[in-house]
C-alpha cells in the first residue's frame, strides 16, 4: 500500500528533473542575429497610439505629470544617488513615494 506521501515525494522528483533540464536554445546566435522583424497581417508593426491607448483601457494609471522644483539636499546624498547610475531623479522620487506610502506620519495643521 502506498501512501500520500510517497506519491508526493514522486511528484516532487519529477518536477525537480523538469527544472534542471538545460535549455537546447541557442541564446548566442538569437542574440548575433541582425534579422529585420517580420511583420505579416496578423502581426503588424506596433502603433505606439494604440499601445497606449490598449494599457489605459485595460485600467493601468498613468504616473502622474512631473512638478520642476528646487530641492537642497545634504551632498552626500545626492552623490550616493548619482553613484547609483542615471535615473537618480527618478530613484530619489521613487524614495519618496514609498515614504508617503508607508508613512504614519500625520502632518498637523
Amino acid at each position: 500500500m502506498k501512501f500520500a506521501s510517497s506519491h508526493l515525494e514522486n511528484r516532487q522528483n519529477k518536477n525537480q528533473k523538469l527544472i534542471s533540464m538545460k535549455s537546447k536554445t541557442d541564446i548566442a546566435a538569437i542574440k548575433a542575429s541582425k534579422k529585420p522583424p517580420v511583420f505579416t497581417d496578423e502581426h503588424p508593426e506596433l502603433d505606439m497610439n494604440y499601445v497606449v491607448k490598449k494599457v489605459v483601457r485595460m485600467g493601468l494609471k498613468p504616473l502622474p505629470p512631473k512638478t520642476s522644483i528646487s530641492l537642497r539636499v545634504d551632498q552626500d546624498v545626492l552623490d550616493w544617488f548619482k553613484s547609483q547610475g542615471s535615473g537618480y531623479q527618478t530613484r530619489i522620487n521613487a524614495v519618496l513615494r514609498a515614504f508617503r506610502d508607508a508613512s504614519v506620519y500625520e502632518p498637523t495643521t
